[in-house]
Formats: C-alpha cells, sequence, structure tokens
C-alpha cells in the first residue's frame, strides 16, 4: 500500500500518512521573514523584520467608504461580489496605465493585467518562462520572495553585477547552455530589498544592452520605487527601454511589477504587470488558470483610493519613513561597534548590515530574540548560494523612532558581545 510505512525509503523524510509529492516541492522551504512575523507578537520585542507598512499610513477611513459606496450601489455590489475578468478592473487598469505613461512608459491598458500583489506576478512570470534547468539571472543577495517564487520550477541561478559590470552574453550563455538557456533577467533597481540600494542609469542600461544580446527579459521589481526620500529620480528600465524603441513598448523586453502594497495598503492584495501585449496575454491565461481574478471588489475599492489618495499617500509615506531612516542611521552610527557596515538608501524599507566575518547572522537571530528581545532578517535568506552568512537587514519601517534607537542600541551590545 501506498502509505504502508514498510513502502517508505529509510531516508524519506515524510511521515508515513504522506503521499508522493513532486520533486520540486523538495525546495520549497519556509521564508524566514514570514516565520519572523510571528514573534511580533511577543511582549517586548522590537522587531526590524518584514518591511510592513505602517498600519497609521493607511487610508482606513477612504477604504470603509469605498467599501460602503459599493456595496450600497445594487449595480456595483453585484460587480464587485460577482466573478470578473481576468486581465482586471478595467477602471483601475486605465488608471494603471495613466500612472505608468507619468513615469515615461506610454502603454494603454491592454499592458496591463492585475495581479493580488507583485508576488503573483512573480510567481507567474517564473511559471511563464522557467523549465526546469533554466537560468535565473538575479543578484546577490536579492529579495528572498522572488527567489521562493522562482524555485518552484527549479531553474539554476546565476549572478547579476549590474554597478561592477556584468560578465559577457557568451559567458552567461556557455554555463547556462549546459541545462537549458538564460530566460530572464530579475532586479529590484530601486531601494531595494534587501540593500536598500538603489542601481544607476549606466547599470540600468547595461542591463538592458545584456538582455538585447542575451534575447531575454528583464523582470523589474518596482515594490519601492515610489518611496524617495532625497537625491535625484531616475528612470524606471522600462521607460529606458521604451525610449529605445521609439516609445513602443510592445517592442519593450522589460516587464514592469508594480503594486500598491507599500503606497496605499497591502491587505486588499493589488499588484500589476506592465509589458508587451503578447505577454500580458500570456500572463492572462496563467491568471485563468490560478485563480481566475483577483477580488473584484477589492480592485474597486483600489481604484477609488488611487484616484482619491495615491498622491497624499505617497507623500506621507515619503515623509514618515524619511525620518525613521535618519533615526536608524544615527542609532548605527552611536551604538555598531568597529567593523559592523552598512547602506546608506536613498528611499525604501531596508539598511543592510555587513558584520565582520566571524559574525554568523542566523545564530546572532536566535540570541537576539531570546535574550535581547530584538528581531531581525538573517542576510542569507538572500542569497542563492549560502553565502551572506555574516550579513543582516533591518527594516526602519514599523517601529518608532524611540524602539528604533533602543533595538539599535540592542543589537549594538550583541554584536560587542
Amino acid at each position: 500500500m501506498a502509505n504502508d510505512p514498510m513502502s517508505m525509503r529509510p531516508d524519506d523524510p515524510r511521515l508515513p500518512t504522506e503521499p508522493r509529492y513532486a520533486r520540486r516541492a523538495d525546495g520549497m522551504k519556509a521564508s524566514e521573514i514570514r516565520e519572523l512575523l510571528k514573534v511580533l507578537n511577543r511582549p517586548g520585542i522590537i522587531s526590524f523584520g518584514g518591511g510592513i507598512p505602517d498600519p497609521a499610513l493607511f487610508p482606513a477611513a477612504e477604504a470603509k467608504a469605498a467599501y460602503s459606496a459599493i456595496l450600497s450601489d445594487p449595480a456595483q455590489m453585484t460587480a464587485g461580489l460577482q466573478y470578473s475578468v481576468s486581465e482586471g478592473y478595467e477602471p483601475l487598469r486605465v488608471w494603471i496605465a495613466k500612472h505608468m505613461g507619468s513615469l515615461g512608459v506610454p502603454c494603454s491598458p491592454d499592458n496591463i493585467v492585475v495581479t493580488s500583489g507583485s508576488q503573483q506576478a512573480l510567481e507567474f512570470l517564473g511559471k511563464l518562462f522557467l523549465t526546469e534547468g533554466d537560468t535565473a539571472l538575479v543578484e546577490a543577495p536579492t529579495y528572498l520572495g522572488a527567489l521562493q517564487a522562482f524555485s518552484a520550477y527549479e531553474p539554476r541561478y546565476d549572478t547579476l553585477t549590474p554597478e561592477k559590470g556584468n560578465r559577457t552574453p557568451q559567458s552567461y550563455q556557455e554555463v547556462a547552455a549546459k541545462t537549458g538557456s538564460v530566460k530572464f533577467l530579475y532586479v529590484v533597481p530601486d531601494f531595494a530589498n534587501p540593500t536598500g540600494e538603489t542601481l544607476t542609469v549606466s547599470a540600468r542600461e547595461g542591463l538592458i544592452d545584456l538582455a538585447r544580446d542575451l534575447d531575454a527579459p528583464i523582470f523589474e521589481d518596482t515594490a519601492y520605487s515610489a518611496l524617495r526620500f532625497e537625491g535625484e529620480p531616475v528612470p524606471c528600465i522600462q521607460s529606458i527601454d521604451v525610449a529605445r524603441n521609439g516609445g513602443d513598448i510592445n517592442r519593450s523586453r522589460v516587464i514592469y511589477c508594480g503594486t500598491f502594497s507599500k503606497t496605499l495598503t497591502p491587505g486588499l492584495r493589488v499588484g500589476w504587470v506592465c509589458a508587451a501585449e503578447p505577454i500580458v496575454r500570456r500572463l492572462v491565461l496563467i491568471k485563468q488558470a490560478s485563480d481566475l481574478n483577483t477580488s473584484n471588489i477589492n480592485q474597486m475599492v483600489m481604484y477609488q483610493l488611487a484616484e482619491q489618495t495615491y498622491a497624499r499617500q505617497v507623500d506621507q509615506a515619503r515623509a514618515l519613513y524619511s525620518v525613521r531612516r535618519t533615526a536608524m542611521h544615527e542609532a548605527l552610527l552611536k551604538h555598531m561597534p568597529q567593523g559592523v557596515t552598512w547602506t546608506k538608501p536613498e528611499g525604501g524599507l531596508f539598511i543592510w548590515l555587513t558584520l565582520p566575518p566571524h559574525h554568523n547572522g542566523s545564530a546572532l537571530l536566535k540570541r537576539a530574540v531570546e535574550d535581547y528581545n530584538v528581531a531581525f532578517v538573517p542576510g542569507s535568506a538572500f542569497f542563492t548560494g549560502g553565502a551572506g552568512a555574516n550579513t543582516i537587514r533591518l527594516s526602519y519601517s514599523l517601529p518608532t523612532e524611540a524602539q528604533i534607537h533602543e533595538g539599535v542600541a540592542r543589537l549594538g551590545r550583541l554584536l560587542a558581545d
């Protein structure tokens, strides 16, 4: 029998009652960030873990009014609570297309598909492009959620170094050809998760050149791009590529992944993809097979929030997170022992610490939580090959200024111990 314990190999990790899973299930691992969220309710804990927006910024009154208006109108109520088209709520797609135009990407709603957050967009793109053994080019470190989304499709990873000059296209192709081919380049170009760093214009242009030579798309993950506190704005990669192609988005290799999670609210789970129409049409087919459509009432509410509050919400978020970023910089300067270095982001939610080589972030986390009541994310979670043991990521989005100073002081004592 399939569940007979005697029929299982001695080294099989399954319980006797578990079925035989697909091979790719063995590679599925819990997110260290999501697991870390479980400790947030512990009394006295100061968490620099997840990059969670401050709920004080959420447009709660406007959201309540929008839901009430929709549910009070019979026609809107029916539309909001019914199945809908997989592409997304049309007025919202029109708004997003206009927003993309303001970023230098002229497009139409046909270039937009609404997703359940940008995380779903990454999972769909992995499904669309990756065959087992294909190569995904990513930075090291890079966003953990992207690695989780892509790894389900069993790629191999190779490393992008945009600011230092990437390897030649031939080098990437020769290594990739052993198991497949190079399928895409993935970057978080603005205030990156986890480092907080931003790619220069020359680095973005270099990525476009590399993508052209590899005949591969670029996935541009822009979750934090609106949260700039200082410095000069940098054009998005898609706008540079569209301009190179005579203003025609349907000739662009760049696939833009956007979200409202960091600017309006993550709870409605509304993101989008902006891309050439043939790519959007294929993503719509994947959407149909996955969840049919993103919650229509949530899209309707998000449309109203975007229309009424987007600029105001972005300004408020920038102001709040700028103060907290500055507080963390000051606290790090005051409390970090010699040998610790960190990034100095001009926006976003994260600061990346590099510790002396003998430190291990994962080992430190256990002591930090148990003995110092402070939490962070070990940096090794953001690498594909086990590197980054002596790095950690700190988020300043949720703790107050006083908590930031106290939490960093605790970290300083831990590192000095």
